[in-house]
Formats: structure tokens, C-alpha cells, sequence
């Protein structure tokens, strides 16, 4: 079983922000596959399904992206999900806006989401999808270019983005890891 993590936060107020770059890979991963992301527990919403012939369940923290570890967590406690069975997708500000990268370890970075992850989940090896979304002009815009809505121009190639990251999922369940770093990196 594959616990596939889509990190944002709630969807109503910061739909189609740079920041909600997990949510909307997993969100396409969902539709693909017909799996409903309806259920509410683990602090998150989910949904369980079938991929390539491989039970999933797709998490969708609702605690904000500071707080994604708790309901991570949980999820991994409640499933016993295998440190190499977890995939977290997230935005990346230190990667250029529609490049994706594929890791197998790592720190946080400078993203606090991934640093409430790491800090709850006590995993090292697992599959991180980092969405590149750029950085602002000013680093003083920072929460603001994050959070902020996407421009039109900018919201087609963060599109693309997304969907290479599915797709990145998709190999990564079918072939493993190390064939979708190689395809997707």
C-alpha cells in the first residue's frame, strides 16, 4: 500500500495559490483514477483506491502546511505504511517555476511544511515530488508570492508542472523510484 501526500493548504482559501502545488498533483492523480477524496479523518482529507494494480490512499492535510506531519502521521500509524511506500508532493520555491524534482531522501529545505514531516514522521528514505514554483523578486514578498494567486501565464506552466508530477506517482508505483528520477529529473 502506497500513502501518496499532497501538501497545501485547505483548498476554499488558497485554491490556486503556488502553495497548493501537492494538492493539485494529487487532486489530478484522483481524477484520473476515480478515487474520491471525501473522507475526513488524520486532521486531513483522503480517499483510498486502486493504481496500477497497487492499493493507495491519497492525504490531503487540513492543518495547514505548518502542521502537515501531524496528520501524516497519523495516517502512517494508522496504516503501517512502509517508510518506502510514502509519497509527499510539494512546492518548491528553490526550484524554477515548472521543473519537478524527484528525491529519495533529504531535509526539509526551507520549507516548513516539509520541516513539520520530517519532524513528526521520524522517516528518512521516501519519495519527495518537488513542484518548482520560483522565487519572487523580493524576498520580502515571500508569503505573499506563495499564498498569493497564480497569474495566468504563470498558472499554464505550474499546470504542466502538476501533471508531470501525477505522472512521476504513476511511475513511481509502477516501475519504483528510481526509474521515475531517471525519467522525470
Amino acid at each position: 500500500m502506497y500513502l501518496i501526500v499532497g501538501l497545501g493548504n485547505p483548498e476554499e482559501e488558497y485554491n490556486n495559490t503556488r502553495h497548493n502545488m501537492g494538492f493539485d498533483t494529487v487532486n489530478k492523480l484522483a481524477n484520473e483514477y476515480s478515487i474520491k477524496i471525501n473522507k475526513n479523518k488524520f486532521k486531513a482529507l483522503y480517499g483510498t483506491g486502486i493504481i496500477e494494480g497497487e492499493k493507495v490512499v491519497i492525504l490531503k492535510p487540513q492543518t495547514y502546511m505548518n502542521l502537515s506531519g501531524e496528520s501524516i502521521k497519523e495516517a502512517i500509524d494508522f496504516y503501517k505504511v512502509e517508510e518506502e511506500n510514502l509519497i509527499v508532493i510539494y512546492d518548491d520555491i528553490d526550484i524554477e517555476t515548472g521543473v519537478i524534482k524527484i528525491r529519495k531522501t533529504g531535509g526539509p529545505g526551507t520549507h516548513n511544511g516539509m520541516k513539520s514531516v520530517i519532524k513528526n514522521i521520524n522517516i528518512k528514505n521516501f519519495a519527495r515530488i518537488r513542484i518548482g514554483i520560483g522565487k519572487p523578486e523580493y524576498k520580502s514578498d515571500l508569503i505573499k508570492y506563495v499564498i498569493g494567486k497564480i497569474p495566468e501565464d504563470e498558472r499554464n506552466i505550474l499546470d504542466k508542472s502538476t501533471t508531470k508530477g501525477k505522472d512521476a506517482i504513476v511511475e513511481i508505483i509502477r516501475n519504483g523510484l528510481d526509474s521515475a528520477m531517471n525519467k522525470y529529473n
